[in-house]
């Protein structure tokens, strides 16, 4: 289910959102090593808390887009390629977006609701948990049927959730709001009488 065997092109073709959102991450990124240039970006885009509270609220949002080095990137596109794709075809192209965005969103609102006016933070991992939270709704939906599904995403989910917590510089807030942002979501867009509307309409 989350083995990715398809070639470049067709990664592209058949789950675009994921691959937007990929090639979105990396061209920030590869602007952010820039001399000066990229200094800016980190500066203007970072999720500081006090300049949010002075009312630069598009940090609740730019953070989602920015990581602090190479590895932060690689791994969070790693998760996003690895578990993105599966989540795209099921759910569709546009609640994909809902559910990633709004993970990541909610997740930098609570981080600035809860931690300190200093704290700053970046990175994609609170709209990662977002996917992680929305294949846990699907498990809860499937969890008689789809035993493999179950069996994959519930231990991910709690190693996950206990790495975040024994591992320094990671934002927390944002990894489980995020996660039960996605977990939420997922129990609306996935319930069994909504799918089963989305079928019939598609064969009128």
């Amino acid at each position: 289910m989350f083995n990715r065997r398809e070639n470049f092109s067709q990664y592209i073709k058949y789950y675009p959102v994921v691959s937007l959102i990929i090639a979105l991450n990396i061209l920030i990124y590869a602007i952010g090593v820039l001399p000066i240039v990229g200094d800016n970006v980190f500066n203007l885009g970072a999720g500081a808390n006090f300049l949010i509270a002075d009312g630069e609220y598009w940090r609740l949002v730019t953070p989602i887009f920015l990581h602090a080095g190479f590895l932060h990137l690689l791994f969070n596109m790693f998760w996003l390629y690895l578990f993105g794709p599966e989540l795209e075809k099921i759910a569709g192209k546009m609640r994909f977006f809902t559910i990633y965005f709004f993970a990541g969103l909610l997740g930098n609102v609570a981080t600035y609701l809860i931690q300190p006016p200093n704290y700053i933070s970046v990175g994609a991992s609170g709209a990662i948990f977002g996917i992680f939270g929305a294949f846990a709704a699907l498990v809860y939906y499937t969890r008689n049927t789809m035993p493999q599904l179950k069996q994959t995403i519930l231990p991910l989910i709690i190693v996950s959730v206990i790495m975040t917590f024994l591992q320094s510089n990671v934002n927390a807030t944002a990894h489980i709001i995020g996660l039960l942002t996605g977990f939420i979501i997922g129990l609306i867009d996935f319930h069994p009488r909504r799918i089963l509307n989305w079928r019939i309409k598609k064969k009128k």
